[in-house]
């Protein structure tokens, strides 16, 4: 993945934008394509997809952008016609990608001659992207891309997890699962909703620190109990936890997420992405009152939302800065991808190209 990759853009057409990506952040998803996801008809790709840039041209039929602009492409569209996009109950849109599908066969990029997939709809480790103006938000002129570039992904994941799908009420008491970027958010978004006890669970005992700064009140690793986390949250907790959170990805957490919710009104909302296994529970959990649901980018309407989340960084109303851990270029994404594999870094944030 490293080194000098000579790419090409097809020639706007169409209601496309062409964007210079200036900053990207690594997340995990990322991996998950690279390293866990079965499509193996997914690569070669240009991956990436938490970035931000500058609006460097448009095409025929823009309207909402002019160069210069700066932007945060989004791996969720918005078209604002669909049924999905006219109705509050959803942040789906008719015409985004399915969510199945990280790397859609078709694609404006080429290396040396052949076509090299777009991920996610951004492929924002690439100096240049291609998207159509669905898919792309504008934001202040005054944010630095280097940090709101956090936004197109992970931030609003947890943070909009919290306070849009699990709806997380003033004096609750919440558990998140997995402490890494995603999972912080939704640390932040549990506090902004007022929560009153906040568990972060992690099995890397160097993330209590860090989870405190987000505003959790309570830490528990699973590895030091002989017992089941949702018994030792259960205890914690006079029964369990009004709202849970996992940002994981696995199936064996999202379950323990569940039981660790109060039965009459606990719920529990999945936010971890993975499409490589099948979840279970019995039955009586969910009878005996649970609510078990998922959310995708916080539930958040990627281009109405993204700018309200700058503007609430802008107005330190949110964190950010707090969730880079290195900044790296380009050429040292490698060296990024290991940081995260091993658990030593939150978000490393990639420079692309210069503003």
């Amino acid at each position: 993945m490293a080194g000098n990759i000579c790419i090409s853009v097809f020639s706007l057409c169409g209601r496309l934008s062409r964007a210079q990506i200036v900053a990207s952040g690594l997340c995990h998803t990322d991996l998950y394509h690279l390293f866990e996801g079965m499509h193996k008809d997914g690569f070669p790709a240009v991956l990436g997809h938490e970035g931000a840039g500058i609006v460097e041209s448009v095409g025929p039929g823009v309207i909402e952008f002019q160069p210069g602009d700066k932007v945060i492409p989004l791996f969720i569209s918005q078209c604002g016609e669909c049924r999905f996009c006219k109705s509050p109950k959803t942040n789906q849109c008719v015409n985004a990608l399915d969510v199945g599908v990280m790397s859609p066969l078709e694609s404006r990029f080429t290396c040396k001659g052949k076509k090299v997939l777009q991920f996610a709809g951004t492929s924002t480790f690439s100096e240049y992207t291609v998207v159509n103006q669905m898919a792309v938000a504008k934001i202040d002129p005054t944010a630095p891309l280097d940090k709101v570039c956090l936004l197109g992904c992970g931030i609003c994941t947890g943070y909009g997890a919290a306070v849009n799908t699990a709806k997380v009420e003033p004096g609750s008491t919440c558990a998140v699962f997995g402490m890494g970027a995603v999972g912080l958010a939704a640390v932040m978004g549990c506090k902004a909703a007022g929560a009153k006890r906040i568990i972060a669970v992690d099995i890397n005992p160097d993330k209590f620190e860090k989870a405190k700064e987000f505003g959790a009140t309570d830490f528990v690793n699973p590895k030091d109990h002989s017992k089941p986390v949702s018994q030792v949250l259960s205890e914690m907790t006079d029964g369990g936890v009004d709202f849970s959170l996992e940002c994981v990805g696995n199936v064996g957490v999202m379950r323990s997420a569940l039981e660790s919710c109060v039965r009459g009104w606990g719920v529990s909302v999945l936010v971890g992405w993975t499409d490589l296994d099948d979840f279970a529970a019995r039955p009586i959990q969910l009878i005996a009152g649970r609510t078990w649901k998922g959310s995708l980018f916080g539930g958040f309407k990627s281009k109405d939302s993204v700018p309200l989340m700058v503007k609430k960084y802008l107005d330190k109303k949110i964190l950010v800065d707090e969730f880079i851990t290195h900044n790296m270029a380009l050429d040292q994404v490698n060296d990024a991808i290991e940081l995260m594999k091993q658990g030593k870094c939150i978000r490393t944030v990639l420079s692309i190209s210069p503003q």
